[in-house]
């Protein structure tokens, strides 16, 4: 039913040791040791690991407007990103970098295409490190074409944020389950309140299990960083990987996958009963 076993994701912040100011290399490590054929990994952090490189070589941030400082913070930080995701992926495995933009999803070919790239890769021993593609994805540009393809009245993929970009690789790819791993250890009803945790979102059928995750996206709001979408985006991207048959879970960076998979943890899972 399932030809991917997991599609995984994890934000920015959730990669950054807030206490140094750097990437997070235990997490990276940790995490990375437990990568394997089978496993498709969407990361953001490429344009904050940019800016915090930029800092440390240049002592202060890149002026200019927001699209053009975004643009060379991850253009400077994509390639830092792979080589420490690469150092500690099991070095039996090859690791295949993806950069992805609205069209490959919008497009049949272009979405074909990159299915038959990621379903190769189980057979050939790789993991796909799948990003969006800032440094080369101009904004305005970007606009432009998501309305021309709304003007058709087919539904469209933006790709404005990892989560939907890695909610719809899980679709293109019909992945068993999809892992969110952000700072907290899931969704809230109360993000003041710790022991609010809402630990299931399900239903007896995938309509029921949409309706209640509507329902929570009630209690989120604000989210972690300019330009992040918060709780409530991650569950009106996840949606689509619902409607598929995929079970989600949204947890905390600070888990080891296994634990998470296995039920060890906290996590928002979400899934027909």
């Amino acid at each position: 039913m399932f030809d991917v076993e997991l599609v995984g994701k994890i934000g920015s912040m959730a990669l950054i040791d807030k206490k140094s100011n750097i990437l997070d290399y235990t997490l990276i490590a940790r995490l990375s040791s437990e990568l394997k054929p089978g496993y498709i990994w969407v990361t953001s952090g490429a344009a904050e690991t940019g800016r915090l490189d930029y800092i440390k070589r240049n002592g202060k941030e890149l002026e200019g407007s927001d699209e053009d400082v975004k643009t060379d913070y991850a253009a400077q930080g994509q390639s830092i990103l792979m080589s420490t995701y690469r150092e500690f992926v099991d070095s039996r495995y090859s690791i295949r970098q993806v950069l992805v933009e609205h069209q490959h999803f919008n497009d049949s070919v272009k979405r074909e295409h990159l299915k038959n790239l990621l379903l190769r890769s189980i057979k050939q021993n790789a993991i796909p490190i799948i990003n969006y593609n800032d440094p080369v994805c101009a904004e305005e540009s970007r606009k432009f074409e998501i309305q021309s393809l709304k003007s058709s009245g087919e539904k469209v993929v933006e790709c404005v944020d990892n989560d939907e970009t890695a909610s719809q690789i899980a679709c293109l790819v019909k992945a068993k389950t999809l892992l969110i791993l952000t700072g907290t250890d899931g969704i809230y009803k109360d993000q003041k309140d710790p022991c609010s945790l809402i630990e299931e979102i399900s239903g007896k059928d995938i309509y029921e299990v949409l309706e209640n995750v509507t329902t929570c996206e009630e209690f989120c709001s604000g989210a972690s960083r300019k330009g992040a979408n918060g709780a409530k985006a991650k569950l009106e991207y996840v949606k689509e990987a619902v409607k598929n048959g995929t079970k989600v879970i949204i947890a905390n960076a600070k888990y080891s996958i296994k634990d998470i998979l296995l039920g060890n943890v906290k996590a928002t899972r979400i899934g027909v009963k």
